[in-house]
């Protein structure tokens, strides 16, 4: 039976938990494939699918390469890698990081909604900063079902709270009550039909996320230049309004929300910040190995012109009598009584 109908899952911390719940929830004749991405560190381990598949009773799989979409089965993002879906088919994708991460949930929500239509449910659970709130705009655009963790009850609020404030939310309920939701959600025919019309903005995200070449994909069309940089590139970012909810995107197809955005320009201050102090360290060292030559040594290893110099009071410049010459141009410069440092 062609699949029509998709669940997306997408969580950050205090994730885990909270799929246990949701997964173990469902029956084991649950008939709409999932797909879940949780933010993950790009050399992690990744065995979220091994847990999934303990919690409950249906099978779970990393997904590796293009796999074909089945019921009953949960499909797990891998580390640093998209997850992406197409008509009946999910796989994986290397494509630029969004919202400073890869799994990034917007790129699977985004192409649930492209390829599913009113088909496509988004779940946005536990977890920091607003990963999902556009993601899960584009589902409902599309006709689907929007579906986001009560955050009162969240270990980490964050996420589905900016869900909540900026999408349509159709259900804001708590952790234990996501899986008896699904059930029931699909259980009944899909309202609407696949022929909503396609986007040609959320077609660019998609094929971007995918791994096109964001120029070629067209990027340029979906904003305006704005006074930001990319954290990632450095190059000029897009402001992109999803209704009304400004984020940003790099002509090479970085992306981020207005809040991992922010928190990607802080971070970006603290490693300039320890860098200074780095080269101020670094700066002091270097000048206190200087002064704790002997100048018996550094007169030992002088070319012979050089001591000579030193000797005329007339070759150094006043308030300067420990100035050395550091390379043999210098070396000429005050042999002929006027350094190079200080020529007028």
């Amino acid at each position: 039976m062609p699949i029509d109908r998709v669940v997306v899952i997408g969580t950050s911390s205090g994730g885990v938990d909270a799929l246990r719940v949701v997964v173990g929830g469902l029956p084991p004749h649950f008939a709409t494939p999932i797909c879940v991405v949780q933010h993950i560190a790009p050399h992690a381990t990744g065995i979220l699918h091994q847990i999934l598949a303990g919690a409950g009773t249906l099978p779970a799989s990393k997904v590796v390469s293009e796999m074909p979409l089945r019921a009953p089965g949960v499909y797990v993002a891998p580390p640093d890698f998209h997850l992406m879906l197409e008509k009946g088919a999910v796989r994986i994708s290397k494509g630029p990081r969004e919202n400073r991460f890869r799994p990034a949930i917007d790129p699977l929500f985004r192409s649930a909604a492209y390829s599913y239509g009113p088909g496509a449910i988004g779940v946005v659970l536990t977890g920091d900063l607003d990963d999902g709130t556009s993601g899960l705009w584009a589902i409902k655009e599309r006709g689907g079902v929007a579906i986001a963790q009560d955050p009162a009850e969240a270990l980490y609020p964050s996420m589905p709270r900016s869900a909540v404030q900026h999408v349509a939310v159709d259900h804001v309920v708590p952790i234990a009550a996501v899986a008896p939701l699904l059930v029931a959600l699909t259980a009944v025919p899909i309202e609407g039909g696949p022929a909503i019309q396609r986007l040609p903005e959320l077609e660019t995200e998609v094929e971007i996320a995918a791994g096109k070449d964001a120029r070629q994909a067209g990027v340029l069309r979906l904003g305006q230049p704005s006074k930001y940089t990319c954290p990632d590139c450095h190059g000029v970012l897009l402001e992109v309004k999803d209704g009304g909810v400004p984020r940003f995107r790099c002509h090479t197809g970085h992306a981020y929300s207005v809040e991992s955005l922010a928190a990607a320009l802080f971070q970006g201050t603290e490693d300039a910040m320890w860098a200074a102090v780095r080269a101020l360290d670094e700066g002091g060292m270097c000048w206190s190995n200087w002064r704790d030559i002997s100048k018996s040594t550094m007169m030992a290893t002088m070319p012979p012109f050089s001591r000579s110099a030193r000797a005329r009071p007339s070759a150094a410049p006043t308030g300067y009598d420990d100035w050395q010459p550091a390379c043999p141009s210098e070396h000429l410069a005050v042999e002929y009584g006027k350094p190079r440092h200080f020529a007028s």
